[in-house]
C-alpha cells in the first residue's frame, strides 16, 4: 500500500516531475495544495488530514495543525531550521522531525558573500542610481584586509568563513558550542559576541532561530557595532531588531544591511524596504537549482526511510 505524502513547498511542487523516479521507488504518492501562494495554518490543518508523512517548507506546522494529523508519522523538513514546526507538539505525538542540514550550505554561504560584495561596492544603489537616469558613480569599499564576524561557525559559517579568508579577510566568529581548535584550523578566531561586534567591518549571522537567538541582535548590540560597518543576514529575521537596525541605518552608524528574511513573511512590510542602503531578498538562500535538487531528494528520502523503519542520518525529533 503506498504512503502518502503531502508536498507544501512550493519550488519542489513545481518541479516534482523531476523526482518521480522517487515518489515510485520509495512507494510514496505526493498530495500537493491547490492553492498557489503561501499556505496558512487552516490551510495546512485541512491538507494534513490522511497523510502519512510531510515534506514542508516554511509553511507553518502548528500544535493546532498537528492535532489534525491523524495518521502523520514524519515531518521531514526541506531545509535547516525547523523554527515554523512546532516540536514539543510533534514529540508528544511520536511523530519523527527530519531535516537536511546539508543540502543548501553552499548556496546561502555564496549568497551571504554574494551580499557582501553588494554592499562594499553598493552594487543594487548604483543599479538604481543608473536606471533613474543618474550616472554619477557611487565610491565603495574592498572586502580585502576587512574584519568579517560570524555570528554562527556551523556548517554554513564555515564554508563563509573559508571563501572570506581566500578573499583576504580576517575572520572572526562567536559560536559557544564550537572549539577553539575546529576554528583555528579554519583560520577564526573565537571571540564573545560583543568583542565580534565591536572590531568587525562585516558581521553576517549563521546562527538556528532558537528561544536563546531570538533577538541575539537587539538594540544594544546593533548599537555596539562598530561605526560604519555592515549587517548580513542570510538565516532568521527574528535574530534582529529590525525598528532598532533601519533606525540605525538611517542615522548612519551602520553603512548598509542585506537581509534575505524578515521577521514576517511574505515580505510586504518592514521598515528596512524603505532604505536605500538595504538589500532585502525574500528568503532566496537556498533558491539555486544544486541546492532545491539536494534538498529535494534528501528530504524526500527522509520520509521514505521513516515510513520504511529506516532511520534517517539527520533527525531532529525521534
Amino acid at each position: 500500500m503506498p504512503f502518502t505524502v503531502l508536498v507544501t513547498p512550493r519550488s519542489l511542487r513545481k518541479g516534482l516531475s523531476r523526482y518521480s523516479h522517487l515518489l515510485d521507488e520509495y512507494g510514496l504518492v505526493a498530495r500537493l495544495p491547490q492553492a498557489e501562494g503561501r499556505l496558512t495554518e487552516d490551510d495546512m490543518a485541512e491538507l494534513i488530514v490522511g497523510a502519512d508523512a510531510i515534506v514542508v517548507g516554511l509553511e507553518p506546522v502548528s500544535r493546532k495543525v498537528l492535532e489534525k494529523a491523524d495518521r502523520l508519522r514524519v515531518i521531514s523538513k526541506f531545509g535547516v531550521g525547523v523554527d515554523n514546526i512546532d516540536l514539543d507538539a510533534a514529540r508528544e505525538r511520536g511523530i519523527t522531525v527530519t531535516n537536511t542540514p546539508s543540502a543548501n550550505c553552499n548556496a546561502v554561504a555564496e549568497l551571504a558573500v554574494g551580499m557582501m560584495f553588494a554592499l562594499a561596492r553598493r552594487i543594487a544603489q548604483q543599479a538604481w542610481q543608473v536606471s533613474q537616469g543618474n550616472p554619477a558613480k557611487i565610491s565603495g569599499v574592498e572586502l580585502a584586509g576587512r574584519t568579517l564576524g560570524l555570528v554562527g561557525l556551523g556548517s554554513i559559517g564555515t564554508l563563509v568563513a573559508t571563501k572570506a579568508s581566500k578573499l583576504g579577510m580576517t575572520v572572526l566568529a562567536y559560536d559557544p558550542y564550537v572549539s577553539p581548535e575546529k576554528a583555528a584550523s579554519l583560520n577564526v578566531t573565537l571571540t564573545g559576541l560583543d568583542e565580534l561586534l565591536s572590531r568587525a567591518d562585516f558581521v553576517s549571522l549563521h546562527c538556528p532561530l532558537t528561544p536563546s537567538t531570538r533577538g541575539i541582535l537587539g538594540r544594544r548590540q546593533l548599537e555596539s557595532m562598530k561605526s560604519g560597518s555592515y549587517l548580513i543576514n542570510t538565516a532568521r529575521g527574528g535574530l534582529v531588531d529590525e525598528d532598532a537596525l533601519a533606525e540605525l541605518l538611517l542615522r548612519g552608524h551602520l553603512a548598509g544591511a542585506a537581509v534575505d528574511d524578515v521577521t514576517t513573511e511574505p515580505i510586504t512590510e518592514s521598515p528596512l524596504l524603505k532604505l536605500k542602503n538595504v538589500i532585502v531578498t525574500p528568503h532566496v538562500g537556498a533558491s539555486t537549482q544544486e541546492a532545491i535538487d539536494a534538498m529535494s531528494t534528501e528530504a524526500l528520502k527522509n520520509a521514505a526511510d521513516v515510513l520504511r523503519g529506516i532511520r534517517p542520518a539527520h533527525v531532529v525529533v525521534g
